[in-house]
């Protein structure tokens, strides 16, 4: 059997030639690249003339520049941190360091209850039940209208309210809430603890490559492996043969009133908690209509396939719309997630020490302006760019591809 050949006239036309760039004005292409270089040129002129003229101002005024100061010792005193610290020991650096890490707890655990808040509200809008949609609607056109600084302060207003410990709230006997803040249990973190998290993390790890082997497999043969074994035994058997063969310590502190405070546990200050709290529910009032608007925009006809199968709508929703709508909620939603990282930064209005809070007292005692400003810019803009490089890909991951 003869095989057919390309006429290579129609190969030819489809392939457009090269076109050569004429140093000529009446080029568009030569003139864009004059234009970009002239914009380029002004822009450098313009920086190098603010940061020479920034530099003769404070030498005038004997103002010294630079990042020396990090070494000295701060004094700060920092009633919340997740790292040791001495303010009669420790340097600027070290708080400052402290700061991010408390900007980092507030912005990762906001994110992750907002996410759940406020899918839950959104699908609630989405109910037949009349009660339950009306509530949600309420909800979501209520806090969206009030300024989220207010939120913060209302909130952090009713937490200063609460009674003192002796006549704290019992949450289960195990937890109190007062003025103090609230109480928790708290394991007493081992060694042990921190091998068998990085056997998790390997386990994750492992089971992401194993579920992407057996993807291609499936799409080459047909046949997909299991990967629940591999993730069981990766995840969960892993992390505690680790723990296990380490000795297993586990040790619950239980917080305990003695005399007028409490002794013990985890805190989570009023501060803290106001600040995560109004973060977190003026933002998932956002998150829910990005929700109920990406449900909304799967055509009706996938709820009618899927009941027609037999399918309950709770399985509906969570095996064939939910899928589908990621794809229309993950561009939206990551400008609420970077909307409530930056809006962190009115942490300071409630007295909790972040990195804006810190960064403030530092350059008050320091007199380097700059620098501090630098630092409070050089840490949202790293956070916000980590969280876009990240809901990218994933949004990117979930696109669909043509065969």
């Amino acid at each position: 059997m003869s095989q057919a050949t390309a006429d290579p006239r129609l190969i030819a036309a489809r392939v457009a030639p090269k076109r050569r760039i004429r140093l000529s004005w009446t080029d568009p292409v030569f003139r864009s690249i004059v234009w970009q270089i002239i914009i380029v040129g002004i822009v450098l002129v313009i920086g190098w003339y603010l940061v020479r003229n920034t530099s003769e101002n404070l030498a005038a005024r004997h103002i010294a520049t630079g990042f020396g100061f990090l070494d000295r010792v701060a004094g700060i005193p920092i009633g919340e941190s997740m790292i040791p610290y001495n303010p009669a020991v420790n340097t600027y650096g070290r708080a400052l360091l402290i700061g991010v890490l408390n900007t980092l707890k507030v912005a990762v655990i906001g994110v992750v209850l907002a996410t759940i808040l406020g899918t839950l509200i959104g699908i609630g809008r989405l109910s037949k039940n009349w009660l339950l949609a009306k509530l949600t609607a309420f909800y979501v056109e209520t806090l969206r209208d009030i300024p989220i600084l207010l939120q913060l302060l209302f909130w952090y207003t009713i937490l200063q309210g609460l009674p003192g410990p002796k006549q704290a709230l019992h949450l289960g006997h195990v937890a109190f809430l007062s003025n103090r803040g609230m109480k928790l249990p708290l394991l007493d973190w081992q060694p042990a603890h921190s091998w068998a998290l990085l056997a998790f993390a390997l386990g994750f790890i492992g089971t992401v490559l194993w579920n992407r082997r057996a993807r291609k497999q499936q799409d080459a043969t047909g046949i997909r492996p299991a990967v629940w074994p591999v993730a069981f035994a990766l995840l969960i058997g892993l992390p505690v043969i680790v723990w296990a063969a380490l000795g297993a310590p586990f040790q619950i502190e239980l917080p305990e009133l003695r005399g007028f405070n409490f002794q013990g546990g985890g805190t989570l200050s009023p501060e803290y908690f106001a600040l995560l709290l109004g973060l977190v529910i003026y933002t998932a009032s956002y998150i829910a209509e990005i929700v109920r608007s990406g449900i909304q925009a799967i055509p009706q006809g996938q709820w009618e396939a899927a009941a027609a199968l037999g399918l309950y709508p709770g399985q509906v929703l969570r095996r064939i719309v939910l899928p589908q709508a990621l794809r229309v909620i993950i561009p939206p939603m990551t400008s609420q997630y970077l909307n409530l990282t930056k809006n962190s930064s009115l942490a300071v209005a409630i007295g909790f020490q972040d990195i804006v809070s810190i960064a403030n007292t530092t350059l008050n005692q320091t007199g380097q302006a700059i620098e501090g400003i630098a630092v409070i810019m050089a840490v949202y803009l790293t956070i916000s760019l980590s969280i876009s490089l990240f809901m990218n890909w994933y949004n990117a991951h979930l696109a669909l591809v043509e065969r």
